[in-house]
């Protein structure tokens, strides 16, 4: 099929502003993969694909159109077709947007993997939809690729009992709770058993060895319908740790508590920001006839929080800033004693003492120079919320 010369659409920056080579005359299912694929080696961390639209790279956080002309509405069909399949336009026309993993095996020791979300818009008075596809790295990075501190690595792996990591969307949570996992894996002494339930998979282990560790991979609701069955699933399973991609729901909140009271250690997600924050919002979520009860449990398993913001670090590229806090013998026997609604205020008392601060973490990258004044405000004047 003829193909176009590739066009720089941007005077002076070839090297990245250069279109697909191949594009086709008119994208078929036969070409995404191999387009894909030139967009990973340009270096690309975002593809987005939206109908009527140029398809666009994001290079080091700036878009570049990746095609010459726009797709129609056949283009676009035939993406969605290849990457979530002939549902996708019934799906998207229910009123739901679509989240998944997608990969390209070239050869048999080759592979990329994105994680894609499709979301239904307006285009030109009519419905359409944008595709976004996070490229994502071959392996899950190190604790020490993302700088964490060493508080938190050696509060990593408690014998038993919940960790969680929480931050808004879009702050790095699952990237540091897949480097957690790679950390366990590649232990010295191993971890034993790891059973984890994500939605979707962003990162494999395929490539992490260790010779005392075993992790299975489960995806929701590819495989088990939500993340509840997924802990319930994992109990009949004799792991030693259970990961959950995400505890939104009180049903998952209870089942991961039942887990880390009976010799697991569960590490989990919340779209919380601040350690006193996620107490607070964990124990709402349970019925207030319950919620004292539900409250003393969690309390009971909890071993630490780590909130997470991602902001703009000097030079390029973005920067983790963290606040924490553990949850040792000491902590958890003096908040059982407290009526629960006290919890969150004495956490935050407490934080400097047993973790950092969300302000004292920025300051700290602030004078470095490692981030500018703007996110550094963001961060210290919303209490952590930033990212």
């Amino acid at each position: 099929m003829a193909t176009r010369k590739p066009i720089s659409l941007v005077k002076g920056e070839n090297h990245v502003a250069e279109t697909w080579p191949d594009e086709p005359i008119r994208f078929s299912e036969d070409h995404v993969d191999d387009f894909l694929l030139w967009c990973v080696n340009k270096g690309s961390s975002d593809v987005t694909i939206q109908s009527d639209r140029r398809v666009y790279n994001e290079l080091s956080g700036k878009l570049y159109p990746a095609t010459y002309r726009p797709l129609d509405s056949a283009e676009m069909a035939a993406f969605l077709n290849k990457i979530y399949g002939p549902e996708a336009l019934a799906k998207l026309a229910s009123g739901t947007d679509l989240d998944l993993s997608y990969e390209i095996r070239p050869d048999r020791y080759n592979r990329s993997r994105f994680r894609v979300n499709i979301t239904p818009i307006l285009s030109k008075g009519r419905d359409a939809a944008q595709i976004t596809m996070r490229v994502l790295p071959a392996d899950p990075p190190t604790f020490k690729q993302l700088g964490v501190e060493d508080h938190i690595i050696n509060n990593w792996a408690p014998r038993q009992g919940m960790i969680v990591v929480t931050g808004p969307t879009g702050s790095g949570k699952t990237t540091l709770l897949a480097a957690g996992i790679r950390h366990l894996l590649e232990g010295k002494h191993g971890c034993g058993k790891v059973l984890s339930y994500e939605a979707p998979i962003e990162y494999t282990y395929d490539n992490i060895e260790g010779p005392h560790s075993l992790i299975s991979q489960t995806e929701i609701p590819r495989h088990l319908p939500d993340f509840y069955r997924g802990v319930r699933n994992a109990l009949r399973r004799k792991p030693e740790i259970i990961l959950v991609g995400e505890a939104r729901d009180r049903e998952t909140i209870s089942a991961a508590i039942e887990a880390g009271q009976t010799g697991h250690t569960v590490y989990t997600t919340t779209h919380t920001t601040g350690v006193a924050a996620t107490i607070r919002r964990m124990i709402s979520t349970f019925e207030p006839e319950e919620r004292a009860e539900r409250a003393y449990s969690l309390m009971e398993t909890m071993r630490m929080i780590v909130t997470q913001a991602l902001v703009p670090k000097v030079g390029g590229g973005r920067l983790g800033v963290r606040e924490w806090m553990v949850f040792d013998d000491i902590v958890r026997e003096k908040l059982l004693e407290m009526d629960y609604n006290e919890w969150a205020p004495e956490v935050q008392r407490m934080i400097d003492q047993y973790g950092q601060t969300m302000e004292k973490s920025a300051t700290q990258v602030f004078e470095e120079g490692l981030i500018e004044r703007r996110p550094y405000l963001m961060l210290t004047q919303s209490g952590g919320a930033g990212g």
